[in-house]
């Protein structure tokens, strides 16, 4: 598939969107909607108005955290729009805490963010693989869940669990012989509606989601697994010397997130310079 479409995205397949109502979820549906495919747009707000913007749309109203909603969901969109070739597990959420409070947080964000994806995959993953087509299955992680950066450890967790899911998911595919591919979108900095209720510009250093989902579609032609995000204050090299050093914290037994450790500042800034 490289340099080319991906077969899934083919006029007239059926895609599904979770969290397709703003950001990164509605910037792709326009896309897929662009490309001839029937799209099902989730979420659990601001339906009425991506179907406006987007136009023929079917909208559904769904809590990814609950599985038997995201099974309700499979079936209704089979029923409406037919088999699915093209999901895209997106939906997410913040304000979960650290490792020492907000249990409810925890749960929350677990909840949509972890397991809003394992719901997602296993309610419609098996029927994907079955077709014996071309199927995409696409999941939302972050760069956080790689380098994880202090501050809002339960994002961090569930966005690492998403990247181990999907990683697994691709391996199982793979085995499988399946015509389904899965793909881990990993943004950075982006300006989305999670970010809008703290910020209401946009600041400079961020990505837009267009631009996001311009790489998504480039790193699908591609055939990459791993679709690695920059922004506009990150350049892809500082990326990689960044997700590096935090293996490296493993393998030369430095203290945890030694990036943000007062005994490594100096160090952490040479390597970074390149010193």
């Amino acid at each position: 598939m490289t340099g080319i479409e991906h077969p899934a995205l083919a006029a007239g397949n059926v895609a599904v969107v979770t969290g397709g109502a703003d950001g990164i979820g509605l910037a792709t549906a326009g896309r897929l909607l662009a490309l001839g495919l029937r799209v099902c747009i989730v979420d659990r707000k601001g339906l009425d108005e991506a179907k406006a913007a987007l136009g023929d749309v079917l909208a559904v109203e769904t809590d990814v955290s609950d599985r038997a909603s995201v099974e309700a969901l499979a079936a209704r969109v089979v029923d409406e729009l037919g088999p699915v070739s093209v999901l895209m597990n997106n939906a997410g959420i913040g304000g979960g805490g650290d490792a020492l409070s907000n249990p409810e947080g925890w749960e929350r964000v677990l909840g949509v963010n972890l397991m809003g994806v394992v719901h997602g995959v296993q309610a419609f993953g098996p029927a994907m693989v079955e077709r014996r087509a071309p199927g995409l299955i696409i999941n939302t992680g972050s760069k956080q869940g790689i380098t994880q950066p202090p501050g809002d450890t339960a994002y961090n967790v569930s966005k690492s669990g998403v990247k181990a899911l999907t990683e697994g998911l691709a391996h199982t595919l793979r085995q499988k012989g399946s015509a389904v591919t899965a793909h881990l979108l990993i943004p950075g900095f982006t300006y989305t509606g999670m970010m809008r209720r703290h910020l209401p510009e946009k600041p400079a250093a961020a990505w837009t989601a267009d631009q996001v989902v311009d790489r998504l579609f480039e790193g699908l032609a591609q055939g990459d697994f791993y679709i690695l995000c920059q922004d506009n204050e990150t350049t892809r090299e500082q990326d990689e010397k960044r997700i590096l050093w935090s293996a490296g914290d493993i393998v030369e037994n430095r203290p945890a997130l030694s990036r943000w450790h007062p005994d490594y500042a100096e160090a952490f800034k040479a390597y970074m310079d390149g010193a």
